[in-house]
């Protein structure tokens, strides 16, 4: 297994330890979960770079990266839920296009092929991460009801962008859906 694929894989169980410390009572807990977190994220950046560096690039890779990075974020949304930091409704939003968008794929590849995250997946992901940050670092300074507009509004955003990327993608794959029915 390649350096690229292990890190992706070490997202997924991080994604369980960071749950276990951001549910863990008391200050340190919430500091190891947010650090936690932050490695996760930094796997995302380094399994695409050394995939490429080392010319490793896998069919794998390309599959496993975008699940590991869904089950990063939704393990942090669903938590925040919990938490009542974050409507249920906007979770509800993002798992959906999520379930579609990792539906798509599969068949995809029960068809041979790999249907890759585009720029704006890749952009959507990048700004749940941010805000995954900064709600993380309102729980820690115990600030996150004093700033909940900001929460809720950071998180429309993050919810327009899931859907415009959700949107992108549907069309990129039904474009390849109707050019694999006319061959």
């Amino acid at each position: 297994m390649t350096l690229a694929n292990k890190l992706t894989i070490s997202r997924i169980f991080l994604a369980g330890i960071f749950m276990a410390f951001l549910f863990g009572h008391g200050l340190l807990s919430k500091v190891i979960a947010l650090c936690v977190f932050i490695a996760a994220s930094l796997t995302d950046i380094l399994d695409g770079y050394f995939a490429k560096k080392r010319n490793e690039v896998s069919a794998f890779g390309k599959l496993m990266d975008p699940i590991a990075d869904k089950m990063l974020t939704l393990a942090a949304f669903l938590a925040f839920v919990e938490m009542k930091i974050v409507p249920a409704w906007i979770v509800a939003i993002i798992i959906f296009r999520e379930f579609l968008i990792t539906g798509l794929r599969i068949i995809a590849l029960k068809n041979g092929k790999i249907i890759e995250a585009g720029r704006t997946g890749k952009q959507k992901t990048f700004f749940q991460i941010v805000a995954i940050y900064v709600i993380l670092i309102f729980i820690i300074f115990n600030v996150q009801y004093e700033f909940q507009n900001i929460v809720f509004f950071m998180m429309l955003v993050v919810t327009s962008l899931t859907l415009i990327s959700g949107a992108i993608y549907i069309e990129k794959a039904r474009a390849y859906f109707l050019n694999e029915k006319n061959r």
